[in-house]
């Protein structure tokens, strides 16, 4: 899972490739072009996106044709503190998806040395390094001492979750040396037992948070920075002006304060989530981890399964340094699990 980076330095290979193209889920143009004969419409299962999405509110029309305003963008940040349980709305910055601020984030800081743990999501590290500082990839934060450490929890994408008192350890620990830890809850809501995101504004804790994925709105592109006062007005000095659109600020104000639906939607996905193991595992399917919003295989026939999955039109996430992992989104209906389920008896697992 380590490679050497072109500076000697070693460097983790998660998520894609630490040079090039990262690999990412989603590219249903790549699938058809290397399963010609799938049926349509594919079912697409390689991002971990609610394949239930919240239900879009009455959008004003004035919200495509103006400038966002000031007071809706507060509003945004007044639901999402509440969502997440944030101390303060002045302690988060919003910027179109936390993608940009995982690119965002190490220009805030002058270089230095970063530890991700994984193998986890790979933009962190490609970030850290894009912006010059010296990434190393590790297993354990028993002995870490870089200037800052990056932790996805849970992971993606075998689900690892650390518990909040060891990352509020952590974040002391970093902070007594001037560093950062930087936890991003990115599935989080599914677990939100295991956020610290009510710890925001400790110092050296840095807190990433996506809208999409639990919401099922991923072309919304919308994610939140938590943080001190003074790494927030950097964060919105970085994103600029109007950040997030009109429509997007309407859309995850009313999703984010719909308590209801977010309760239900957990209870959903958890119950979907025990069924669909079970019909993987009487398949003889080994799933491995995951979230109630992505499974982990882990299975040495998993390159074999791959195939079959897309000649039957699904497209699932497979890892170039793990060659006996695919990670699999629930699927929407009856009809995308047994395609699944099909592809699974073809081969005989």
């Amino acid at each position: 899972m380590m490679a050497e980076s072109a500076a000697g330095s070693k460097s983790l290979v998660h998520e894609g490739r630490t040079e090039g193209e990262i690999i990412h889920g989603g590219d249903l143009d790549a699938a058809r072009s290397a399963f010609p004969g799938a049926p349509e419409p594919w079912v697409d299962l390689s991002t971990g996106i609610n394949p239930w999405p919240y239900p879009l509110p009455p959008i004003p029309a004035e919200s495509w044709a103006r400038l966002p305003g000031r007071a809706a963008e507060t509003a945004l940040r007044e639901a999402a503190a509440a969502c997440y349980g944030v101390p303060s709305p002045d302690r988060i910055a919003a910027a179109g998806g936390s993608q940009a601020l995982i690119q965002i984030l190490p220009r805030l800081r002058r270089r230095g040395t970063v530890a991700v743990l994984g193998p986890t999501y790979a933009e962190h590290a490609a970030g850290w390094a894009k912006a010059g500082h010296r990434v190393t990839g590790t297993e354990s934060l028993d002995s870490c001492d870089a200037d800052v450490v990056v932790v996805v929890n849970p992971n993606n994408p075998d689900g690892r979750i650390l518990p909040p008192d060891t990352l509020l350890a952590l974040a002391e620990r970093q902070a007594a040396r001037g560093g950062w830890l930087v936890v991003d809850e990115a599935f989080a809501e599914v677990t939100p037992e295991c956020s610290v995101a009510s710890e925001t504004g400790r110092p050296g804790l840095v807190i990433l948070r996506s809208f999409g994925k639990f919401f099922g709105l991923a072309g919304v592109r919308l994610g939140f920075l938590l943080g001190g006062p003074e790494l927030v007005r950097d964060a919105r000095a970085a994103v600029g002006p109007w950040a997030v659109s009109g429509p997007a600020l309407t859309v995850a104000t009313a999703a984010l304060s719909d308590s209801a639906w977010i309760a239900a939607t957990r209870r959903r996905l958890a119950e979907a989530t025990a069924r669909f193991d079970a019909r993987l595992g009487g398949a003889g399917v080994r799933v491995a981890g995951g979230t109630s919003l992505f499974r982990l295989i882990d299975d040495p026939r998993s390159a074999g399964l791959y195939s079959a999955l897309g000649r039957a039109g699904v497209l699932v996430r497979r890892f170039d340094y793990r060659q006996d992992w695919l990670r699999l989104g629930l699927p929407a209906d009856a009809t995308a699990e047994d395609r699944v389920m099909v592809a699974c008896e073809t081969l005989k697992i």
